[in-house]
């Protein structure tokens, strides 16, 4: 293979447990591209349903990959160790792309090479039907730490990234069993900006009870809180704009969740989250 071309070839990862009534149209997707300079690997947390019958259909086509169950993290970190192309899309396994997706993206990153992360806008289905996304959930170019810091700003299966941004960042954190890439997302964002490709390629099918973030909605605010406490006390130094958000944003998720306890009755893990960015701030871990 061409040197210029293998530097345009790209490792396609998709975890996946457990969702064959979605898993073939999101193969196929990848498949389908019109660009086809691609490796495709399954990462599998040992599904019981008909995915493995699913995968075989497409055995000579992708790598399968097994993992442990219920961690979307160390999915995405295997896929990650175990390929070997400079640039990675990750696509979650309900989700699915636009057959330009790869085409226009990584030609966009070929015409923008100093940027070593894109993402694309998409399209939200429900039930078979298009939802409308409010403001908040629209994607941005550029800088968007500020954007990252209320919710996740980015979808996985919209982004391309550089490997050599794992380098620099480090991979997901498996100790996140959900918004995972909520906290990747604070680490890339606060050094890296992130090119948008702004056309709706990429495609979810939400609004279900199987989805992580249905089945850990309860939790999703207090690992958010804990992401936020890892970007303001950790390695990667903020400077000092983005230092501010982030402590705003971290009192303003203490206070929702804080008030949010103590009204069902959690009063002390309330009380203690209310009363967090002071004692932060008075150890110094915050300021």
């Amino acid at each position: 293979m061409a040197k210029n071309l293998m530097d345009k070839t790209v490792s396609v990862i998709i975890p996946t447990y457990n969702r064959g009534p979605f898993l073939k149209k999101a193969i196929e997707s990848v498949l389908s591209q019109s660009y086809q300079e691609f490796e495709l690997v399954i990462v599998d947390s040992h599904s019981d349903d008909h995915t493995p019958a699913i995968l075989e259909g497409f055995r000579n086509r992708l790598a399968v990959l097994q993992v442990a169950r219920g961690n979307p993290a160390a999915a995405r970190n295997l896929g990650i160790r175990s390929t070997r192309y400079p640039l990675i899309a990750f696509l979650d396994s309900d989700d699915w792309w636009h057959r330009d997706k790869l085409s226009l993206q990584i030609r966009a990153m070929d015409e923008n090479r100093s940027y070593l992360i894109s993402h694309t806008q998409e399209v939200w289905y429900s039930k078979g039907k298009i939802l409308r996304q409010r403001r908040k959930h629209r994607k941005y170019h550029g800088w968007i730490f500020d954007k990252c810091l209320p919710l996740c700003a980015v979808s996985p299966s919209t982004v391309i990234t550089r490997r050599e941004l794992f380098e620099t960042v480090g991979l997901f954190d498996e100790n996140f069993i959900c918004c995972e890439d909520y906290e990747l997302w604070l680490r890339v964002s606060a050094h890296y900006p992130f090119l948008l490709v702004d056309m709706p390629l990429t495609f979810k099918d939400g609004g279900r009870e199987d989805q992580m973030s249905r089945i850990h909605r309860v939790g999703m605010d207090k690992l958010r809180i804990q992401a936020l406490l890892k970007i303001l006390s950790g390695p990667f130094l903020l400077n000092g704009e983005q230092k501010i958000l982030a402590v705003r944003e971290l009192e303003k998720k203490c206070r929702i969740y804080g008030e949010g306890c103590i009204k069902h009755g959690k009063i002390e893990e309330g009380r203690c989250y209310l009363e967090l960015p002071r004692l932060l701030r008075s150890t110094g871990r915050v300021r």
